[in-house]
């Protein structure tokens, strides 16, 4: 019993260290649901968990030694919310917030693209553990998903955070996912590879 406890506490250590920037693209996400309508709450909801479930069955795979990723160029999914930040910027009016993500599956994408670096972390505590110790991993991640979606939810409810992103989203929306993105690409260091490559 205490190892089951021990288990589930460092999960949620995991869990929190690597997924701590969900919450800002969640509550993007929830604020673009009360003012756009998209993604539905739902959408966003099983995309987060679809994402999550995704990175932890690659790196359970990958841990299985089933499946071998080189590591730097995971981090060129991050041209992924650069993409879709420089499509919203496009298509958005002057006034209003752009619905960046509209569906489960781009949800799911931005997740995927945000916490590919989470399989660096998976992966090793995957190895460490049995396989009791890893459904209680997987346990506490489908609980903890749920807690940020709730974070997620509240936020975006928040009178000035919606304000903010009604007055401020048609270009704040889109930048932070530009940002995020650009991030990705240069903690992952695939910047670092594609000028070797090229140079």
């Amino acid at each position: 019993m205490i190892d089951l406890l021990s288990t589930a506490g460092a999960a949620a250590v995991v869990f929190a260290a690597t997924d701590i920037d969900d919450i800002v693209i969640l509550t993007l996400f929830f604020v673009a649901a009360r003012t756009t309508g998209k993604p539905r709450t739902w959408e966003i909801v099983a995309g987060q968990y679809l994402g999550i479930g995704a990175l932890a069955l690659a790196s359970a795979v990958i841990a299985g030694g089933l499946l071998v990723v080189p590591d730097p160029w995971t981090g060129l999914l991050g041209l992924l919310p650069i993409a879709l930040g420089v499509r919203a910027l496009r298509s958005s009016g002057d006034d209003e917030a752009p619905a960046v993500v509209t569906g489960a599956l781009g949800v799911a994408g931005v997740t995927i693209a945000n916490g590919a670096d989470n399989v660096a972390v998976y992966v090793p505590v995957f190895r460490a553990l049995g396989v009791a110790d890893s459904a209680v991993l997987l346990l506490v991640f489908v609980l903890l998903i749920a807690l940020w979606c709730a974070a997620g939810a509240w936020l975006g409810g928040h009178r000035r955070v919606v304000r903010l992103v009604e007055r401020a989203g048609a270009w704040l929306v889109p930048t932070i996912f530009i940002a995020i993105g650009l991030v990705i690409l240069v903690s992952s260091g695939v910047l670092g590879r594609l000028v070797d490559l090229l140079g």
